[in-house]
């Protein structure tokens, strides 16, 4: 019989979505170690803006379970959600409303990521697959499968002919998304693999795992050229900012590492949430932050100065997912309460 109260239960599910992990495989390449510690004096988060100046423009609802995932479409004119609910819809923006409510994953819709043109959407699931989907058309134009656990994370690379997946079996694997097939197996860390982000030129892969790292892979040579270390948690989310040069981590610490890319070092750490930072985005012009957590807010940080400029509230429960649209007028927030919000962020 189990003894956790149902709320705990409810709370935890995304960690154990986050935890789990199959047998291990074996490393590729020579990694370069770059231990780092927190940065002994992180940023003191600032006063915030009231909540009543930071209300949702809109809450969208039909989902029946917890939503995982967040995108928005090249164009903005879209949005993409993934969820318990073992389904994947698709919203019209300016309408606030569900236009599309796509089927076939038989598990849990972990992530989702448009193409950057716009014509594919690709989802990751709990049933060991991937699917990539015309839009379209609303119909699955391709299944993929090679994993052997849970989907964590999916991403197009800034060209669009590459997809990586990231997967609790603790491999990355990318596709060639033209044919279907397998390009690479990336294998190294040595726990599940819980995000994925191709830098804006494409010629870098970054990786957040449950051994506690991040790696940062050559994609042309299909070997790390970087192991990201100093966390004592799992690292949930990675991102890089629109010009490369830094690298946003969420993690179990309950705090945000910025790391300079060229230089391998935590530039700055980030705290104020009270709970694990499970999604980091940038803004399309690279000068905001915006994280979610599981306390139940995002916070909108000013890069520059490290520091907060807005804490988001609302959702009932856990947030896993934030995504700003492409013109950075409006965020999308996915929560554990099976809704959506968009928020204006100007």
């Amino acid at each position: 019989m189990n003894t956790t109260p149902p709320r705990q239960r409810r709370s935890l599910s995304r960690r154990t979505l986050l935890q789990g992990g199959l047998g291990a495989l074996a490393a590729i390449g020579v990694p370069t170690m770059v231990a780092c510690t927190p940065d002994p004096t992180p940023s003191t988060p600032d006063p915030t803006p009231s909540a009543a100046n930071l209300a949702p423009s809109a809450t969208l609802t039909g989902h029946t379970d917890f939503v995982y995932a967040v995108a928005f479409s090249p164009d903005g004119k879209l949005l993409a959600t993934g969820s318990r609910d073992n389904s994947v819809k698709l919203w019209d923006v300016a309408g606030r409303s569900t236009i599309a409510t796509l089927t076939g994953h038989t598990s849990v819709v972990t992530s989702v990521a448009f193409s950057p043109d716009g014509k594919l959407l690709a989802t990751g699931g709990s049933d060991n697959t991937v699917r990539l989907w015309d839009v379209a058309g609303r119909n699955t134009a391709a299944t993929l499968t090679g994993h052997t656990g849970w989907v964590e994370s999916v991403a197009f690379s800034p060209d669009g002919k590459t997809l990586a997946t990231a997967s609790n079996d603790k491999s990355v694997k990318l596709w060639d998304v033209a044919d279907h097939n397998t390009a690479a197996t990336l294998t190294g860390h040595t726990a599940f693999v819980t995000s994925v982000a191709f830098s804006p030129d494409g010629k870098t892969l970054a990786t957040g795992s449950r051994d506690n790292t991040v790696r940062l892979w050559d994609v042309a040579g299909r070997n790390t050229i970087a192991t990201l270390t100093g966390y004592t948690v799992y690292v949930f989310s990675v991102a890089f900012s629109p010009d490369g040069k830094l690298l946003a981590t969420g993690s179990g610490d309950d705090m945000v590492w910025l790391w300079d890319v060229a230089g391998r070092n935590t530039v700055a750490t980030l705290t104020g949430h009270t709970g694990w930072v499970s999604s980091v985005a940038f803004s399309p012009d690279g000068k905001t932050l915006a994280t979610s957590s599981g306390d139940k807010s995002v916070k909108l940080w000013d890069v520059a100065g490290r520091n907060t400029v807005a804490t988001l509230t609302g959702h009932t429960d856990e947030i896993y997912s934030v995504a700003f649209s492409p013109d950075g007028e409006t965020l999308a927030t996915a929560s554990n309460d099976n809704s959506v919000k968009l928020w204006p962020t100007r």
